[in-house]
């Protein structure tokens, strides 16, 4: 199927914002699966060609932090694994859901992300008040990693959202080192995105040529997203989220 040169540059501009936005902070679907739905993609479809197109970035934005996973590997292990676990059965899920069921819960689920992301300083706050010396290390360990679990079903059922409410949880078990936080955000997202991208395409739920466009645009976007990340103001980035999950809520609510 070929596309239309309009559709190209829509796909090619979502892909290259998310991949720049979720190497910084996650969100990015915001931005892919939007464009694929505006392409005419069936709502579970575009989810689904979502997290495979935007793979290829989250390999190159866990590639440009390599050192700082390799230094922790024995730490990301276990999110490792909560990951896969997770994503998988997430990913189950959309399999196993109807496109119309789907598009009667997008609204919501675009209002919860949404909300996470305005949220965001906040939620960061109390999880890293609960790493503190003065609360108990293990429950707090603990209490992270359930966290992680949850995180990661949410994220392979639909992503949106996913990368702010991780960094919360990697808060809690991985306190305040910033880069070390981000490495293991860009590792657990590559974990549960190629877990579910297994799913995606056993299940036939990918659409390829939209496929390619999103996902060599985001290659590019996520390491350059790693490489300028540093230069752009934390807060201008999250404020362009909340305003395009905001625009695409009312959308879709309307709709």
């Amino acid at each position: 199927m070929s596309l239309e040169p309009a559709t190209i540059a829509l796909l090619a501009g979502s892909g290259l914002l998310a991949g720049m936005v979720n190497a910084l902070a996650g969100g990015g679907t915001f931005f892919t699966f939007g464009a694929l739905m505006a392409a005419g993609l069936p709502p579970v479809v575009a989810n689904a060609t979502s997290a495979v197109a935007v793979s290829p970035a989250n390999l190159s934005s866990s590639w440009a932090y390599r050192r700082e996973i390799g230094a922790n590997l024995r730490r990301f292990a276990v999110l490792s694994v909560l990951s896969l676990i997770g994503g998988t059965i997430g990913a189950y899920i959309l399999t196993q859901t109807r496109n119309e069921a789907f598009r009667q819960v997008v609204p919501w689920l675009l209002l919860f992300a949404t909300l996470l992301f305005a949220a965001s300083p906040w939620i960061v706050r109390q999880a890293r008040a609960l790493a503190r010396p003065g609360s108990s290390g293990r429950s707090a360990n603990a209490i992270g990693l359930g966290f992680q679990l949850l995180v990661s079903v949410y994220g392979g059922f639909f992503g949106a959202g996913m990368g702010i409410v991780m960094l919360a949880a990697l808060a809690i078990t991985e306190g305040d080192n910033f880069h070390r936080i981000n490495a293991a955000k860009n590792l657990c997202s590559t974990v549960i995105q190629l877990s579910a991208v297994v799913l995606f395409i056993a299940a036939g739920l990918v659409s390829w040529p939209e496929t390619l466009v999103v996902g060599a645009a985001s290659i590019v976007g996520g390491y350059t997203g790693v490489a300028f990340g540093r230069r752009l103001p934390a807060a201008t980035i999250r404020y362009l989220v909340i305003a395009v999950g905001a625009a695409l809520t009312a959308y879709f609510f309307i709709r």
